[in-house]
């Protein structure tokens, strides 16, 4: 239905911005590249690109931008069977929603040992991995991890383990605002450190460290895992750190872990559409061994 050469000019230009740069890519000319993404929209019978700067695509470009990722990955997938030349120049891209804190924990190396064997080019949305399943339902990404155990439809899913967080501050800080404890008013008073609007774990936390909701009433907005360790250890705030990125800072006594119950465990699962789970088995297979080392496992500590 759709012309695999003007599918992959549309490609070209959502991943590089412009129409003289796609041109660049394919090797052909720009004036080529509009009479492509003419032909398609014809074919389409709609607009699929703004044109802006940079180009991005409409919501009906971002579907077939999505359906050109998953025809590269299934012939990437041929090319490992056959000795075709045209399919041995396949280099597929895979678009995956991951949250910051495994990005900067585990992640990165399960893309690395995937990449080596299989070649495999990466498009990452970071976003919060409570959020991550919507950008799967919406069929923006291939795979995520996510918080959520039941499969979205049309994927398989398969537990991780469970990321560990510390509720920590520095030694100064926790002087300044909890010198009589970890309680409801001290909470609401101490600045917090969250990730982003859409970050729940520190009242997760507190929720359960004083069994009640408390709004936190001061708040510092820093969407970056390691500068959520740095901001603490500087005293900016208190926040639920990764428990990988602070053991050894608390060992040092840099930072502290806060309250009766510091350690928060939040349960992963990697989800994986079934229509590309064969070419993408190389990155779940290292998804879930880097996993199995870094992840915590609850009932194997029990």
């Amino acid at each position: 239905m759709f012309d695999q050469i003007h599918l992959r000019a549309l490609t070209a230009i959502i991943n590089e911005g412009s129409f003289d740069a796609a041109a660049a890519v394919l090797h052909v000319t720009p004036s080529a590249v509009s009479q492509r993404i003419r032909a398609l929209e014809e074919t389409a019978g709609t607009a699929l690109l703004v044109r802006s700067q940079p180009a991005r695509a409409t919501e009906a470009g971002q579907i077939l931008y999505q359906h050109a990722q998953t025809v590269s990955l299934l012939e990437q997938n041929l090319a490992s069977h056959f000795h075709s030349d045209g399919l041995q120049n396949t280099r597929a891209q895979v678009r995956v929603a991951v949250n910051a804190d495994s990005l900067d924990t585990w992640f990165i190396p399960a893309m690395a040992q995937a990449q080596s064997e299989a070649s495999l080019l990466f498009d990452i949305i970071s976003v919060d991995q409570d959020h991550t399943l919507q950008r799967l339902r919406e069929g923006d990404v291939q795979a995520a991890v996510t918080t959520e155990p039941n499969p979205v439809a049309g994927c398989d899913c398969r537990p991780l383990g469970s990321l560990r967080y510390v509720a920590s501050c520095s030694p100064k800080f926790a002087e300044n605002w909890f010198s009589d404890g970890v309680t409801q008013q001290s909470l609401q008073q101490a600045p917090a450190l969250v990730f982003d609007r859409n970050d729940a774990l520190q009242k997760q936390w507190v929720h359960r460290e004083i069994g009640r909701r408390v709004p936190l009433l001061r708040t510092h907005i820093l969407p970056s895992t390691k500068g959520f360790v740095a901001a603490a250890e500087a005293g900016l705030g208190w926040g639920m750190n990764p428990e990988n990125l602070v053991r050894d800072r608390i060992a040092d006594g840099k930072l502290i872990a806060m309250g009766q119950h510091p350690k928060l465990d939040t349960p992963l699962y990697w989800q994986v559409s079934r229509v590309v789970a064969q070419p993408l088995h190389p990155l779940t297979r290292a998804v879930t061994q880097l996993a199995r080392k870094n992840l915590v496992h609850p009932k194997l500590e029990n």
